[in-house]
């Protein structure tokens, strides 16, 4: 009886030594960060952005926050695109910083080429990734349409250059059906 209580109060000893880390790594995540907007802040701002239009957003945004964390920004913007196998894209918006006041006017352009027809015209909101001061957002971000999550309405795709990660968000009119591959540059 001893042998049995000891072993049971082994294996319990080690499953939560187990869980432990575990548990310390799901709350570090949780916890608030002065650079970085919560989850709750973000679909508030993506929501008051997108109107009553934007049914998967939440969804959408759980899915980024899954993979990618906390964001330590977003731009609200719009933008217009068309393909026939190589398409274009320009767009303008504000660059919202958690850690800083105010807002950066920026600009985005980009080519893409692949399997790509037709044209759209969208809301933009896109989350911005270890982007610490607006200065780090002017480059070219490449990335891959067509290979994105699409929910309600709302489509997202990742864009990366060194450590800065983008997820733009879109939601708009129009018709465009494919897959493409391009880089957008941002611009002042």
């Amino acid at each position: 009886m001893t042998h049995d209580l000891s072993r049971r109060a082994l294996t319990l000893g080690l499953a939560a030594s187990a869980l432990v880390p575990a548990a310390a790594h799901a709350q570090a995540n949780r916890q608030p960060d002065d650079n970085t907007y919560s989850q709750d802040e973000i679909i508030a701002a993506g929501q008051r952005f997108f109107g009553t239009g934007a049914a998967g957003l939440a969804t959408v945004v759980e899915r980024v926050f899954e993979d990618l964390g906390r964001p330590t920004g977003y731009i609200q913007g719009d933008e217009g695109s068309g393909a026939a196998g190589v398409g274009l894209r320009y767009g303008r918006g504000q660059l919202r910083l958690k850690n800083r006041a105010g807002t950066t006017r920026i600009y985005w352009q980009g080519p893409s080429i692949g399997l790509d027809t037709g044209g759209n015209a969208a809301k933009v909101f896109t989350l911005c990734y270890n982007l610490m001061t607006p200065e780090q957002i002017f480059e070219r971000y490449g990335g891959v349409e067509g290979s994105a999550y699409f929910v309600g309405g709302v489509g997202v795709n990742y864009q990366r250059r060194d450590d800065v990660t983008l997820a733009p968000m879109r939601l708009g009119v129009g018709l465009r059906l494919g897959a493409s591959v391009g880089y957008l540059h941002y611009t002042r």
